[in-house]
């Protein structure tokens, strides 16, 4: 039985650390159709941050929810700005140009800290479920995911700017006749789903410690599990997150880590086969 909670803990991990992962990506292609090539390297800034800002005495907490979002946000805005904006509706060279600025970012950081392991210590400690030991800071980030997951929704169902976020993503045009800047929403929607970056390059930055090219290993699942989710934001990327999630999980625990990633490609495959449009371009039609 001891086992069997310590599995559901797990597979509740992965889950959440799979939509923290994803939630930049889902934002920025989700209402934006930008395809951001970058995206791990947003994740790889607020590794940095964190990193950085703990070790000059900014407490952890502190430093992994607020810091590390915000600088990344900024970096986020000043890149919209300056290469993003000029690229919008040519999806191949918004591709060119975020791929170029991957490896740009990848070889600044390098230059800047190196390509040695950066980390910090993992809060909280730890508790006990039968003979196994179950780490605090793992449920802490299933909590702030689940509440940040909260947050984007009630956001983006009940508040003005969330229906003008909307409205300009199902019809910009319609949007500029209504008075409203599309230019304006999509600069925010960048500069949010570089916070999100952020903020997941920052929680996960304790367990996995920070390197320049750290986010090579995200780029790939967040892709996958954004497209397998479908055309719904927050309801794709639950339901995508917690089917691969949880495939990827209980197969590395049954097997190898390197097994696990490969099932969770198979499940992906598989999934796109018979749902090309995603889960939510066959179930929970309408939904955000």
């Amino acid at each position: 039985m001891d086992y069997v909670i310590v599995l559901i803990l797990q597979v509740l991990y992965s889950v959440a650390s799979l939509a923290l992962i994803c939630a930049g990506l889902a934002v920025i292609f989700g209402m934006m159709r930008v395809i951001n090539l970058a995206h791990g390297e947003f994740i790889m800034l607020g590794g940095f941050t964190t990193v950085f800002a703990t070790q000059a005495g900014i407490p952890i907490v502190v430093s992994m929810l607020i810091v590390a979002p915000i600088v990344v946000a900024v970096i986020g805005l000043m890149i919209e700005r300056l290469v993003v904006r000029h690229l919008y509706g040519r999806m191949i060279d918004t591709m060119l140009a975020t791929w170029g600025l991957s490896l740009l970012l990848i070889g600044a950081a390098t230059m800047l800290f190196g390509n040695s392991v950066a980390g910090i210590s993992a809060p909280f400690g730890s508790f006990t479920v039968g003979q196994y030991g179950v780490s605090v800071y793992e449920m802490f980030i299933v909590a702030v995911t689940v509440l940040l997951l909260i947050a984007c929704y009630l956001l983006l169902r009940f508040t003005k700017l969330g229906l003008i976020a909307r409205g300009t993503m199902q019809n910009s045009e319609m949007a500029a006749s209504l008075g409203i800047s599309p230019s304006k929403v999509y600069s925010i929607t960048f500069t949010a789903g570089a916070a999100l970056n952020g903020l997941a390059g920052a929680l996960l930055a304790p367990l996995s410690g920070v390197v320049p090219t750290m986010g090579k290993a995200y780029v790939a699942k967040a892709f996958i599990t954004v497209i397998s989710g479908g055309e719904a934001i927050l309801t794709g990327l639950v339901s995508a997150s917690g089917l691969l999630g949880s495939v990827g999980t209980l197969t590395t625990f049954a097997t190898t880590p390197v097994v696990g990633d490969a099932a969770l490609l198979l499940a992906a495959i598989i999934l796109l086969r018979f749902l090309p449009n995603g889960i939510t371009g066959r179930f929970f039609k309408g939904s955000i």
